[in-house]
């Protein structure tokens, strides 16, 4: 199933009503897509242990690793109607771990929107790729 950017925002808006947020009173909603066509939400949790809040965009990935996709084309976030709300920093390296070509979409609603790449919104972001690299230099150097 191949859905439309404004049909991932109805979904990610639809959800966003689900949002817990007693401290900010900031609901978020997220609709990822996976490769196999399933879309995924996510709305924000807060926890009066601040630490503990969950934000939208990583409740729908972990929903979606935790179902056994781990492949993503697309992501909606939608927040504050006035204005765009883009993934924190947390959620941005959560996304990049799964890999650069996923679109971000960020909208006011379904007919407001823009889209940007993983490089847009996480340019010279640390990847697996990294550790990958940093794991077989530092193998060579204990060789020495």
């Amino acid at each position: 199933m191949i859905l439309t950017h404004q049909e991932l925002i109805r979904i990610a808006l639809e959800v966003r009503e689900n949002a817990y947020v007693p401290y900010s009173r900031f609901k978020v909603g997220a609709a990822l897509l996976g490769v196999s066509g399933k879309v995924y939400t996510g709305c924000n949790v807060e926890c009066a242990s601040y630490g503990g809040t969950n934000c939208a965009e990583r409740t729908a990935i972990f929903k979606a690793v935790s179902e056994g996709e781990r492949s993503f084309t697309a992501i909606a976030v939608v927040g504050d109607p006035k204005a765009y709300t883009f993934p924190c920093g947390i959620c941005r390296q959560v996304m990049v771990e799964f890999g650069r070509s996923l679109e971000i979409i960020v909208a006011k609603n379904a007919d407001d929107y823009r889209v940007y790449s993983m490089d847009d919104i996480l340019p010279h972001s640390f990847t697996p790729d990294d550790l990958e690299n940093s794991c077989q230099e530092g193998a060579h150097t204990h060789d020495l």
